[in-house]
This record gives C-alpha cells, structure tokens and sequence, in this order.
C-alpha cells in the first residue's frame, strides 16, 4: 500500500530488492497519494510496476486490486506485505516452502518483529479471536499451527488455487479485522494456516494522535461488528462487550474524544450489516470477474505475486 508513504515504502522497496528467491513481481497500488510518491517509486524502483487508483478504496479494495493484477498474470502465490516493513533476504522463500509443503494450507504467515526493537516479537503469524470480550490478539510467541485463528495481512501468503476457489478479501470492510475475517473464511472453507518460521520480517509500530485516532476507532469497531456478526454464536454479546470494553478503557485514561467515533463505528458497522443481512462476502462475489477474464485494477496495497521455484 502507498498513500503518501514514500518514506517508508522506499525502505520497503530496497529490503525486496535483496529477496533471494527470485522468479517474483513487486506490484505497489497507490490509494491516491498527493505527494508525488507514485512517481518517485516508479523514478526509483523502475522493476516494480505501480497501479494508481485515484481514491482510497481501504485496506481490502487495495489488496484485490493487487491481486486481480497478480492473478491476471498467472502467479502461483499472492504475497501482501505493509509498506511499513522491512524483509529478510530468506522471508519468501520460508513462505513459498511452508505452502508446499502441504497442499491444504491456505494462508501462510511470517514471523514479525518489533521494527523499533528487532528481537522482539510483534506478531507470530496472526492471532485469536476471544468471542467473550469482543476482542482479537496477536500471538507473541511461537503456537502450534492449530491454534492460530488467523494471519495478519502486514504478511500474508496465499496460493493461486485458494483465491480462485475461497475469493478475495471482504471489500464491506474498509480497515481493520479484513484479514481476521479471511482467515476464519478459509478455515470454515477447510483450509489450514501456518506460520513459516523462518520468514522474518520487521513492522513499525502504529502512531496515533488527534483526528486520526477518532478515524481508527470508527472503522476498526464498524469491522469488528460486521465480523462478529459473521462468525460470532453469540453476535450480540461480542459486539455489546467489545464496544463497552474500548468505551470504557478511553473513560479511563480520559480521552474522552475517541468515545464518540468508537459508538459511531458501531453504528455504522450494525446499520451496514441490517442493510445486508448474513450475505456472501464482496470479496467472493468479486471473483466473478477472474472466472470471465475481465480483470479490475484498483485498490490501495503493494502485492508481490511469485511463482513456484524452478526446479
């Protein structure tokens, strides 16, 4: 993804330029920048080819984007990665061993550092969800695969046969919980989830202040909600439980301005879900375009499609 990140694409840009494995194709979708970052990857990084789409389409419409790209041109594996991370030269290659290594894993993860302490682990692949509180967490040490629920989409490998056959990501969420919902998506689909040990990347830390925050809570609890009432066996009480719980934690600590946008995006989660009831989600719906050959490009997030090792 690129929306006015060229500082910590770049960075992004050169840590690939290292990637050992070598048959592979970097694409960045630009989400509308206004600071001429799409020209200085495209100036700077002439090997990766930059897909514009004039407009922040979230997190999910980006990634589509890129993928529809990717899948257009016959890779064997989708790779998103945050623009806001760093690779180790070994990173896809431990990827691609781990989805061949059994043909029913559906999604494979990294393990994720701390860019800001590099030995210490953000994220072992992705996470769990607590239907109880509302709540998803990521694992911070090293689980047997069974056990993760999900994989964090700041690295997410999946191959060529699951995207045609399970879809693509939710585009009814905009940011937040999209890759929590295809991770339960592809295991209700009967799919497994690993983490490649040895894939190491490193992830910034989330920044927030002012306008911003109120933007992240409302979008974070209008996905939370439309997930929960998803896959939740008790939708009401996750949702009622999450909203109370970071309702209740701002009270706390007095932030009293990032109330009012976590009850917004609950609404805004709970009207979108009336509207739509227990439907299919978007992502699978637009599949429909790769079964006739009629590709879209747009979206917000750099994908690295890759084939198998040649032999």
């Amino acid at each position: 993804m690129n929306w006015n990140s060229w500082s910590e694409i770049s960075v992004c840009l050169c840590s690939l330029e290292k990637l050992q494995y070598q048959n592979r194709k970097v694409i960045v979708v630009d989400n509308g920048s206004t600071d001429n970052s799409a020209d200085r990857i495209r100036s700077n990084f002439p090997w990766a080819e930059v897909v514009l789409t004039g407009k922040n389409l979230g997190f999910s419409g980006g990634c589509n984007a890129g993928i529809r790209r990717a899948l257009s041109e016959g890779t064997d594996y989708v790779w998103l990665l945050n623009p806001d991370t760093t690779v180790d030269p070994r990173a896809l290659d431990a990827l691609v061993d781990k989805a061949e290594s059994d043909p029913q894993v559906g999604a494979v993860g990294s393990a994720i550092y701390c860019m800001e302490a590099p030995s210490q682990l953000q994220a072992w692949g992705g996470g769990y969800v607590n239907f109880w509180t509302g709540r998803a967490r990521h694992f911070l040490t090293p689980v047997p695969a069974g056990r993760i629920q999900y994989i964090t989409g700041a690295s997410l490998l999946v191959p060529q046969r699951v995207l045609l056959t399970t879809g693509l990501l939710d585009e009814g969420i905009f940011l937040y919980w999209e890759d929590t919902e295809y991770g339960w998506r592809l295991r209700r689909a009967g799919w497994k989830l690993a983490v490649a040990e040895q894939s190491k990347i490193w992830h910034k830390g989330m920044s927030t202040g002012g306008k911003k925050c109120g933007d992240i809570d409302r979008f974070y609890n209008a996905s939370a909600v439309r997930f929960f009432i998803r896959y939740s066996p008790t939708p009401l009480l996750s949702v009622w439980v999450g909203v109370a719980l970071r309702i209740a934690k701002r009270l706390i600590i007095g932030d009293w301005d990032r109330v009012r946008p976590i009850w917004v995006g609950f609404r805004q989660g709970e009207s979108q879900e009336k509207c739509q009831g227990r439907i299919r989600p978007k992502a699978t719906q637009a599949m429909s375009g790769l079964e006739t050959g009629q590709i879209e490009t747009r979206g917000t997030i750099s994908a690295l499609s890759c084939e198998r090792k040649q032999q």
